[in-house]
């Protein structure tokens, strides 16, 4: 047993010593901050007292001895004193209750360095020791207590680090009066007393090395909760739209994450963007402001954030990128969103004009056309009739053939085209559809259908999707034109054939785009109109070169 003791009371002199070490470079690390002062001086008393313990005799002897003696024990006295004031750094107690623990440490101290001697272990102790011993376990008990009540309820708003640490400090100074009690009842240095005393001093020793330096792993576990938070916090930044959707998404779980009592993002020019809880006073303290590129980040935390919150800190820093680039997306989406809705009034604007236009072209392009006809039959002079039938027939007529593209058009944007699908001959309507789209030109126009073929097609709609191909092929191609009508798996099949030199390649991938002509004549609405009435039939239009030169055009409809 006395050999485990030995082992172990070397053991806590390391411990406490790193404690020491670990409380000096944090106070350094903090720029000298007063709650970093306190801890190194109090775990730097301690680890002197662990140190001079194992020099100075139990039995001093010379006078050096007896000044080491007195030190120590001065030194240990005055740890939990300094552990209180640790405490204080942060929130500071009643002036009144401040004063008078003071003024009882230094009575303490005075008769710690005038007592004539300490008895050893075992030895009698008089009347005067007795009441000097109890006054200090009495002392030591309420600073304590005092320092472990404290760090336990301030911990209570924390982040789970901060917390954590702050509550295995508290329950590492109860530890310690607890050893500091065996200590006292110790009847020998190998007695089983003397074993749990060095047993609970380890345990003090390890709590207060964990609670002021965790080790990184026992940090990532504690952290989970925030790093719950942080993943929240994240999928809310990932998916804001607004400014306003970028603060409700990070405020909360940050405030969690690091214990603010209140936070603020602002956007750029200062724009106060949102808030939580209420906005902080930055010429307060405990207020920490992250700048990124969009803006800035302002948290107001608790006093005890600088000492035990560093690593939260550095969170602020992560979620305040986030938050920039989440900002510069809701602004970029924003723009989006703008130009959108401009294109969109900009085309439904552009579609109740061609609508309006059409509509009120309609009667006086027919009537134009219509007198034009009826001059070019009576009997004129012949350059009079030349004039008419060359100039005012053919520029009526295309006059109307516009204002009906641009009906069918608005019809077609307006999805106000009604199909209705009934049973149709193909090869008797389709000599029908050409007769009417290229009057005269007949024998040009070559009709490959079965006469029984019959499909389900909407009449209107399928001269309007003939009508326009038939056209294009004598505009653009060159006669003969092949129309070729099967019925097939996917339905009526109807393939319009020119021999001409073909669609220029350039011009295919915007062929079926609205006012597309690829600087050849026509307004360029033939076949964009023609492949909606196929879709609107819930068919297709599509392309292909013909062989050996030419172009095809295959419009594909449901209902055979």
């Amino acid at each position: 047993m006395q050999t485990a003791i030995a082992t172990l009371r070397v053991v806590n002199l390391v411990l406490f010593a790193l404690a020491a070490i670990v409380a000096i470079r944090q106070w350094r690390r903090q720029e000298g901050h007063r709650s970093g002062l306190w801890a190194a001086l109090a775990f730097l008393a301690l680890g002197i007292v662990v140190v001079l313990g194992r020099l100075v005799p139990e039995r001093p002897d010379a006078l050096h001895e007896h000044i080491a003696q007195r030190i120590d024990v001065a030194l240990f006295l005055l740890f939990p004193y300094l552990l209180y004031r640790f405490t204080t750094a942060f929130r500071a107690p009643t002036l009144r209750m401040e004063r008078l623990l003071a003024v009882m440490t230094v009575v303490l101290l005075v008769a710690t360095l005038s007592l004539p001697y300490y008895p050893a272990t075992g030895e009698h102790r008089p009347w005067w020791f007795l009441v000097y011993l109890g006054v200090f376990l009495v002392h030591w008990t309420i600073l304590s207590v005092l320092a472990a009540v404290r760090l336990w309820r301030a911990g209570s708003n924390q982040p789970s680090v901060a917390r954590k640490r702050m509550r295995t400090l508290a329950a590492a100074a109860v530890l310690l009066t607890i050893a500091l009690f065996l200590i006292v009842g110790e009847s020998a240095r190998d007695s089983p007393l003397a074993l749990a005393s060095v047993l609970v001093a380890l345990a003090s020793g390890i709590a207060f090395l964990v609670g002021l330096a965790p080790p990184a792993g026992l940090r990532l576990l504690w952290r989970r909760p925030e790093q719950r938070q942080m993943q929240v916090a994240i999928g809310g930044l990932m998916t804001a739209t607004t400014s306003d959707d970028v603060a409700a998404g990070v405020l909360p779980p940050l405030a969690q994450m690091v214990g603010a009592r209140a936070a603020a993002i602002y956007g750029m020019d200062d724009e106060l963007l949102g808030v939580y809880a209420e906005v902080p006073d930055e010429r307060g303290g405990d207020v920490t402001s992250t700048t990124f590129e969009q803006g800035r980040l302002v948290v107001q935390t608790t006093p005890f954030s600088p000492y035990f919150g560093d690593e939260e800190d550095r969170l602020l820093t992560t979620v305040a990128s986030l938050a920039g680039v989440a900002l510069d997306r809701a602004r970029l989406f924003g723009q989006e969103q703008a130009a959108r809705a401009t294109l969109e009034r900009a085309d439904e604007l552009k579609s109740e004009f061609v609508a309006l236009a059409a509509h009120e072209l309609r009667t006086p392009a027919t009537t134009i056309y219509g007198f034009a006809e009826t001059l070019r039959r009576r009997d004129l002079p012949p350059e009079q009739r030349e004039l008419i039938e060359e100039q005012l027939v053919e520029q009526a007529a295309r006059l109307r053939d516009l204002v009906g593209q641009l009906l069918d058009l608005s019809r077609l944007e307006a999805d106000a085209v009604a199909i209705r699908p009934e049973p149709v001959t193909i090869g008797d309507r389709l000599r029908e559809i050409v007769a009417g789209a290229v009057p005269g030109r007949q024998p040009e126009v070559v009709i490959e259908a079965d006469p029984l073929l019959e499909a389900l097609v909407d009449r209107d709609a399928f001269e309007r999707i003939v009508s326009n191909l038939v056209v294009n092929a004598f505009r653009y191609g060159t006669p003969p034109v092949t129309i070729r009508a099967a019925a097939g798996e996917r339905g009526l099949s109807v393939v319009v054939e020119d021999v001409g030199p073909g669609v220029p390649p350039e011009l295919v991938p915007h062929l079926f785009q609205r006012f597309v002509r690829g600087g050849r004549e026509g307004t360029g609405l033939g076949l964009a109109i023609a492949r909606s009435y196929a879709r609107a039939h819930r068919g297709d239009l599509s392309y292909r070169p013909a062989s050996p030169h030419g172009a095809a055009f295959e419009v594909v409809l449901p209902g055979t």
